[in-house]
């Protein structure tokens, strides 16, 4: 099975988890969706500092999708600093079969996305401006910026267009 790495980055609140649900939802059974908070906060209960155990636990699971799955989903902030060098590795190790989206939003349009969500109680304006990190880019060949101005039907399809 040839398997494609898809990852989607971006600040808290921006709708990556949204995004990256409804398009494993749209593919179907035996995509693998794989979410930094899951993994970091769920399963490893270890703060999003440098070096922590998450970064490689990621890594092994999109690993273990290739081959066995036909798209390896990753999202998180996963700022670039802490993350950026596995996610490289990623892609190479998906022999470059990868899409890489960042949510490139204002901060206002953050705060307005995170009313409207599911986590709206889990935590305010104040933590999102601390976990601020604006124009984190990977910095790696096409890495597609995803606007303020795109609806969710909008990502939806050109996600599954560049699939």
């Amino acid at each position: 099975m040839d398997s494609k790495l898809i990852i989607i980055r971006g600040n808290s609140g921006s709708g990556k988890t949204t995004i990256a649900k409804k398009l494993q939802h749209h593919l179907g059974h035996g995509t693998l969706l794989i979410a930094q908070d899951v993994v970091r906060r769920d399963m490893l209960k270890v703060h999003d500092r440098e070096g922590n155990l998450s970064i490689e636990l990621i890594r092994q699971i999109a690993e273990y999708g290739k081959g066995r799955c036909e798209v390896v989903i990753v999202e998180g902030i996963l700022y670039a600093s802490r993350y950026g060098a596995m996610l490289k590795d990623l892609i190479h190790f998906f022999d470059q079969k990868a899409n890489t989206y960042y949510f490139d939003l204002s901060f206002e349009e953050t705060v307005i996305r995170h009313h409207s969500s599911s986590k709206k109680n889990d935590f305010g304006e104040d933590s999102l401006r601390a976990w601020w990190n604006p124009h984190d880019y990977l910095g790696v060949d096409g890495e597609t910026l995803l606007t303020e101005e795109m609806s969710q039907d909008d990502l939806l399809k050109l996600m599954v267009k560049q699939l």
